[in-house]
């Protein structure tokens, strides 16, 4: 953290809190007590009214005069923003969004930060090697540079990409890349985890202007197909998460029928291949078809 983000949090701290220790600044910011005093040093030239307080239960304050009037942002809504960014810190777990969530902490009483609702993420071994490609990416997007790296494609050919990065899009379990390919000359998106060598390059480029429309042609989601399947009442739920309960149907089989769909390719294979014998295609016909040939080959792997 540099001396003006530290800065800034120390405001928001006190805004929120009578009087904090420099004991407790030094350890929240991980810096010495004399870098402390000298930041409160900074802040009184710049004429922010901190004023000190002498004792076991000294430290600095912020003038009440000063103070920020927080009734737009109820307790509540902290609660919320608290939630959503501890979310966010589990799969993209930054210096920037832990300094964010001591910030809003700050501004919410002590006493009201029983959460009552918690994410939860895998913690993947993975993550960490995508949380580097993913670092480099944000940064390259925010200093406006371009990046080059390997890319690896669903048949396995490795192509050298040079790309204006725009956007990073989280979905489901995948970070994406959105970006302007100059060597395809078009919007691509790229997933993260099929990227290697990613460097962020001394170059810096100018955003397109018609990048907002090109960017949501880019879509990174496949084309979709709709099928028809029986399913045993045990993956019920699973089905409700993804499709919700109009999607199916009650049957005097025993079995249940649900209209869901699914990506048309191997993706789709995969889902509902990881169904087991919970779940049989029965429309469309050609899909059934090129579902059993998928299967088929699986079971060549282990004959």
């Amino acid at each position: 953290m540099d001396k003006v983000e530290r800065l800034i949090s120390i405001i928001m701290i006190l805004l929120k809190k009578e009087v904090v220790s420099t004991k407790e600044f030094s350890q929240l910011f991980n810096v010495s007590k004399r870098t402390i005093l000298r930041d409160m040093e900074t802040l009184s030239l710049s004429n922010i009214p901190i004023y000190s307080v002498n004792g076991v239960k000294g430290g600095y304050g912020i003038i009440d005069e000063y103070k920020v009037d927080k009734r737009l942002l109820s307790s509540s809504d902290l609660q919320n923003i608290l939630t959503a960014l501890g979310g966010l810190e589990q799969i993209l777990l930054t210096e920037e969004v832990e300094r964010t969530i001591k910030k809003i902490e700050a501004m919410v009483s002590p006493l009201s930060l029983n959460r009552s609702i918690q994410l939860s993420f895998y913690d993947w071994e993975g993550r960490s090697e995508i949380l580097e490609t993913l670092k480099t990416c944000h940064e390259s997007i925010l200093k406006k540079r371009l990046v080059s790296f390997d890319y690896t494609d669903k048949d396995g050919a490795v192509t050298n990409r040079m790309v204006e990065p725009y956007e990073l899009h989280f979905s489901e379990s995948s970070w994406y890349l959105k970006g302007f390919c100059l060597h395809r000359q078009g919007s691509r998106t790229f997933k993260l985890s099929r990227i290697d060598h990613i460097t962020m390059d001394e170059r810096a480029f100018h955003p397109r202007d018609d990048w907002s429309e090109q960017g949501h042609e880019a879509s990174y989601l496949p084309q979709l197909v709709t099928i028809k399947a029986w399913i045993s009442p045990s993956i019920k739920d699973q089905i409700i998460e993804r499709y919700g309960r109009r999607s199916i149907e009650d049957h005097s089989s025993g079995f249940l029928l649900a209209t869901i769909y699914v990506p048309q390719n191997r993706r789709g294979f995969q889902l509902l291949a990881s169904f087991g014998t919970h779940l049989k295609v029965v429309e469309p016909k050609t899909y059934v078809e090129d579902f059993r040939n998928y299967l088929y080959q699986m079971m060549e792997n282990y004959s």
